[in-house]
């Protein structure tokens, strides 16, 4: 069975899937050591530390590298693809969470000010991630590729399936 997972697409698929789910995990024990709570919530969530579609992304790309090369077409478009969601994920979605975070504020104000008592959605500012966060994403997904590559295998992770 190993011998149809590792250095095959369903590693890379795998990888990818495993590091955003483990950054997800890391979101909310960072969200319970900064706060005192546990918010499962922070599971289902965009945005916060660290970046989960940065770590699936590179990890990924990376996985791709191990597997077929880092000279390889599929490698080049696997890390243009994660270039692309990396800029995303700093650049579009933290400039509409900015952005949210105004208008709120606004409305929040207007409603002060006026008293008026009709209800309004307050839009979603956790949208996007910092630089670090995206980086510590990254760093992530580089770490969960090597490990599924290399460490896995020697471990005997899918044995329990023969």
């Amino acid at each position: 069975m190993e011998k149809l997972f590792y250095n095959t697409g369903y590693e890379a698929i795998f990888t990818g899937l495993a590091s955003a789910c483990f950054a997800q995990i890391l979101k909310v024990i960072f969200y319970f050591l900064t706060h005192k709570k546990i918010n499962f919530k922070i599971f289902t969530t965009t945005g916060g530390m660290p970046s989960s579609h940065s770590a699936g992304v590179i990890s990924l790309s990376a996985s791709v590298g191990l597997i077929e090369g880092f000279a390889s077409v599929s490698f080049a478009i696997a890390f243009g693809f994660a270039l692309v969601v990396l800029q995303d994920a700093a650049g579009l979605r933290r400039a509409a969470g900015k952005t949210a975070a105004t208008l709120n504020r606004l409305v929040g104000e207007i409603i002060e000010h006026t008293n008026q008592t009709k209800p309004y959605e307050v839009l979603k500012e956790l949208l996007g991630h910092t630089p670090f966060e995206v980086f510590m994403g990254s760093l992530l997904g580089v770490s969960c590729a090597l490990w599924i590559h290399f460490v896995m295998p020697n471990i005997g992770f899918l044995a329990f399936l023969k």
